[in-house]
């Protein structure tokens, strides 16, 4: 599919066409967004919204909470294909770009970028791993960095040390040795939550971490049968099983920071977006560590980690005039500056993805006072893509219907079952070659 050439040469006609009706006064920007914590996102976004208008007038910002990530896409996708306008920009999931593209909803920032006097320079300052899920395999990229995470390990470094644990695990194998020697009746040693229907992002880092992620830097490819996938997925379901650190099947979501607040986890999974809701929410030290996912390698350590969270999106159905465009960059521009960078990345712990902002307060100042902030970012060196592919939405429930039928013990025999949906998989990728 030559999806994007025809995105460009709309593009170029789109802001060839100027006013279709609109003057400077008259833009009001529709702005979709998700949140996956709990943190205040619509009153953080209304935040920037009047910031972002008080210093261009004319333009307006209408934020819409959208729900979580798979509502946010559900709705976009319902109004717009109900013929309805949609969103203008909207933060989704790095893994929505091809999906999206391939119906020719979202339209490539390429071209805005190759118009800035700096654009190499504004380019440049993200860092490269949170920059790969918005660049198609031809290098052109369609979505810029906002809302970035990773999953991280949350440790309470109080239980540790009264167990003699004075530094967080490196390996699987320190993983296993720590939990189970900080589990009791009434606390689990580690919560991984792969429960609740969405397995594969935490999934990714002990693929990784086995030494084989499951997608490529090709969209039809996925490599979900291989020994590695089938390793990772046979430790996560002994975690609880015969290793016994957590419930059979994992732990939802939502309930894993909350159990490990209440002291009725030692270590957590999840994502760095919670980080300041749980620094403020301890009432005991909280240690933040890269992901020992992995058996050891030759230094000791079995790192690894998907990226995560959600990219800015530009929608224009060709309707759009030269005015509006402009205003929309904009914003874009606004959202990924350092500065608000900065300020996201203090006030929720998501990883502030470009390298200007760690310079910038108040995120300065944080990170410096609170190491932590700055694990998942330095982590960024053993994270890998997150998964994304072509029919991104049907093959990663597949996937998702896969590992938790292996998880939950419905699936036992766990190479079989891989095998079973790699074939499916190759099948829908098929007519893509």
């Amino acid at each position: 599919m030559n999806f994007r050439r025809t995105a460009y040469m709309m593009l170029a006609l789109f802001v060839l066409i100027a006013g279709a009706g609109y003057a400077q006064d008259d833009i009001v920007i529709d702005f979709y967004f998700p949140s996956a914590t709990a943190n205040d996102a619509e009153g953080i976004f209304q935040r920037y919204a009047d910031t972002f208008q008080e210093r261009n007038e004319g333009i307006t910002i209408n934020p819409v909470f959208t729900g979580n990530y798979t509502d946010t896409r559900n709705t976009i996708l319902t109004e717009l294909q109900g013929g309805g306008a949609g969103p203008d920009v909207a933060v989704m999931l790095t893994i929505d770009l091809y999906s999206f593209a391939e119906e020719g909803y979202i339209i490539p920032l390429q071209g805005f970028i190759d118009a800035m006097d700096d654009g190499g320079a504004y380019i440049n300052d993200f860092f490269p791993a949170l920059l790969a899920n918005g660049i198609d395999e031809e290098g052109n990229i369609w979505a810029i960095p906002f809302q970035r995470s990773t999953p991280i390990l949350y440790y309470n470094a109080d239980l540790l040390a009264e167990a003699g644990y004075d530094s967080p695990p490196t390996n699987n194998a320190e993983l296993v040795e720590i939990a189970q020697a900080l589990t009791t009746d009434d606390r689990d040693g580690l919560l991984v939550p792969v429960a609740g229907g969405f397995p594969i992002w935490m999934f990714q880092s002990f693929a990784i971490a086995y030494g084989q992620n499951i997608v490529s830097e090709d969209p039809t490819e996925v490599h979900f049968n291989t020994p590695e996938a089938v390793a990772a997925v046979e430790f996560v379901r002994s975690l609880g099983t015969d290793l016994g650190v957590g419930p059979a099947g994992g732990a939802a979501w939502g309930d894993t920071p909350v159990a490990f607040l209440a002291g009725q986890a030692a270590m957590i999974y999840h994502t760095t977006g919670n980080l300041s809701r749980i620094l403020n929410g301890a009432d005991f030290e909280v240690g933040v560590w890269y992901l020992p996912s992995g058996p050891a390698g030759e230094d000791g350590t079995g790192y690894g980690s998907p990226t995560g969270g959600g990219n800015l999106y530009v929608f224009d159905d060709g309707s759009k005039s030269e005015a509006e465009l402009d205003a929309i960059w904009k914003w874009v521009m606004f959202l990924s500056s350092a500065e608000i960078q900065a300020d996201w990345g203090a006030t929720t712990g998501y990883i502030a993805a470009n390298a200007s902002a760690w310079e910038t307060e108040p995120l300065a100042s944080r990170a410096l006072e609170y190491p932590q902030y700055g694990v998942a970012r330095d982590q960024l060196q053993f994270a890998r893509k997150e998964f994304s592919s072509y029919a991104t939405i049907t093959i990663q429930g597949i996937i998702n219907k896969t590992l938790e039928s292996i998880l939950t013990g419905e699936a036992e025999d766990a190479q079989a079952a891989l095998e079973a949906a790699q074939a499916q998989i190759d099948g829908i990728l098929a007519e893509y070659k």
